[in-house]
This record gives C-alpha cells, sequence and structure tokens, in this order.
C-alpha cells in the first residue's frame, strides 16, 4: 500500500464526519432497508451515535437492562464509493465498524461486565472494485472481522443477528464473530459466498443446474433452513413481517436477543467450537482434530 492509501486511511474519521454531516436528514429519518428498521426498532428509535458514516449506523440502547451497542450497514445511495452504495460493506465501512466495536471495548476496559455488542446484519456484499481492491478491501474487512473477534475473546457478548442478506465478505466482516448467531427465517434471508448467477458462471452451470445441486448439497444452498444445518445458528425465528418489525414479532426477537445473552454468560466459553457439532459439520470436526495431532506430534519432535 503506497503513502497516498495509507493518508487515505488515515483520514477515514474525518471522511466519515463529513459525510455524516451531508446526510444528517438520513440519519434523522433512518434508512428503508431491513437493517435500518430493526435496528431502529430494537433500539426504540435511539438517536444514532454521531460520527459515523451514513452506511454505518451505531445506537447505544439497553439489552435486557445492561447498556448494549448495535450496529448495522445499510444502503447509502450518496456513497463516494460506488460500489458500496447498495448495503456493502467497502472501505470506509470497514474501518468504521472496527472503531464503532473498539470504541466499546476501550470505554469497557477496566470494568468487569463488558457490555454486550448486537450486529443487526442485512449486507448485500463486500464492495468490488479496482478503488477497493488498490486501497485494501482485504484490510478493511479484516478490520472489522478482527474487532468482533477481539471483543468476544475479551468477555463481550457478541449477538448476530441476521434479518436479511449475509453475502459473502461482508458477512465475515460484520457478524460472523458472534458468539451467538440467530436468523429470520424467511425467503429474503440468505447466507452465502457469493449470488447465484455469480456461483453459476463460476461453476460452469446454469442457475437451474446450481439450484438441482444445492438440493443435495446443504453449503450450496441458499435457503436458510440449509445454513442452519450447518450448526452455524444458535436460533431460527419466523416473525410475521420480516419487513416491518411488529410488536409481537419486535417481542419475540428481544425475548431470543435476551436468552442468547445469558446462555453467553451461563456457557462461558469465548470460542467458536460450538458450530462443529451439527451433523453436517462432522468432517471438519475430525478434520481439525487430526490437525490438532499432527501439531501436537511435531511439536515433541521439536
Amino acid at each position: 500500500m503506497n503513502i497516498h492509501a495509507i493518508q487515505e486511511f488515515a483520514e477515514a474519521e474525518a471522511i466519515a464526519t463529513e459525510a455524516a454531516a451531508r446526510s444528517a436528514a438520513a440519519q434523522g429519518g433512518r434508512d428503508h432497508s431491513r437493517g435500518a428498521r430493526w435496528l431502529a426498532a430494537l433500539t426504540d428509535g435511539t438517536p444514532l451515535v454521531p460520527g459515523y458514516c451514513p452506511a454505518v449506523q451505531v445506537a447505544d440502547a439497553p439489552l435486557a437492562g445492561q447498556p448494549a451497542r448495535y450496529i448495522a450497514v445499510v444502503p447509502d445511495p450518496d456513497n463516494r464509493f460506488p460500489r458500496a452504495r447498495n448495503g456493502e460493506i467497502g472501505l470506509v465501512e470497514g474501518w468504521q465498524l472496527a472503531r464503532a466495536v473498539h470504541a466499546v471495548m476501550r470505554a469497557d476496559r477496566d470494568t468487569p461486565r463488558k457490555r454486550p455488542i448486537v450486529a443487526v446484519i442485512d449486507v448485500a456484499s463486500q464492495a468490488y472494485g479496482r478503488t477497493e481492491e488498490a486501497y485494501g478491501i482485504h484490510q478493511a474487512l479484516a478490520g472489522a472481522a478482527g474487532a468482533y473477534a477481539e471483543a468476544r475473546l475479551t468477555g463481550h457478548p457478541v449477538i448476530g443477528l441476521i434479518v436479511g442478506s449475509a453475502m459473502s465478505g461482508a458477512f465475515l466482516a460484520h457478524g460472523y464473530q458472534a458468539n451467538r448467531l440467530i436468523a429470520f427465517s424467511d425467503p429474503k434471508v440468505m447466507v452465502h459466498a457469493m449470488g447465484k448467477a455469480s456461483a453459476a458462471r463460476i461453476t460452469l452451470r446454469s442457475v437451474e443446474a446450481l439450484e438441482a445441486l444445492a438440493a443435495s448439497v446443504p453449503p450450496m444452498a441458499y435457503d436458510i433452513q440449509n445454513y442452519a444445518s450447518l450448526g452455524l445458528l444458535w436460533r431460527l425465528l419466523a416473525p410475521a413481517a420480516p419487513d416491518q418489525p411488529g410488536a409481537q414479532d419486535l417481542a419475540m426477537v428481544r425475548e431470543t436477543l435476551e436468552h442468547a445473552l445469558a446462555d453467553i454468560a451461563a456457557n462461558g466459553h469465548r470460542g467458536l467450537e460450538g458450530r462443529l457439532d451439527a451433523p453436517h459439520r462432522a468432517a471438519s470436526k475430525h478434520a481439525r482434530e487430526l490437525l490438532r495431532r499432527q501439531w501436537r506430534r511435531e511439536q515433541e519432535v521439536m
């Protein structure tokens, strides 16, 4: 990365502040994406924390009677990076996510009870473009993923709530590192490495052939039920109106978040080992055990 790129990211906070001022109306009225609607509903319309870019919405509100930080990524049609205007996580968004998480860790550094972090997930993908590649999209996404992982490992309960798409590197950067993942059982909810059209091109298949393959290979499927079979989800919810949070749906989701928080506290483990217990993860679990054995043998030889 050249000196201009380093300077560009050193100015990320200034960029975010300018963008926030430019979109004050959008901040006040919120966005119309699922992620924004659920963040607003779960926080009772609490004003957003100022100073973040318009695509990264941050709100501090209670969860189970204690302070919590809620974070969502939303579309920004005026984003100065065209590839990050439809809910993608781009260069600025990645670093701003990391900043939002690190701010909580700094504030709670000397407190025995770490506040929860709720990632409200509805992300189209990472931002694909020459500018993003040149300026280090991999570093921006890694910065966000690393922040969530560090928060989890230092004792912050991290909960991911998948209300819409959770695609590609965007999901890895925003939510995947959570202690507990909760998702809506809804056709608009999908978790995958890439969209169907792109996957069909890469695998030299038609979209129809790809869907037929997915019927027998769960990791290739796009529906959330198949994803749930992989063991990564803690709970699967079925809200009556996922596009418009109503009182009953909101109560159900809040109750589930509270139960997830209690489960994290009761369990005590800060790792992600529990995701390997599903039947479809047996091979992954076995491979990890073989690697551990090999590692121990090599250490004994050394």
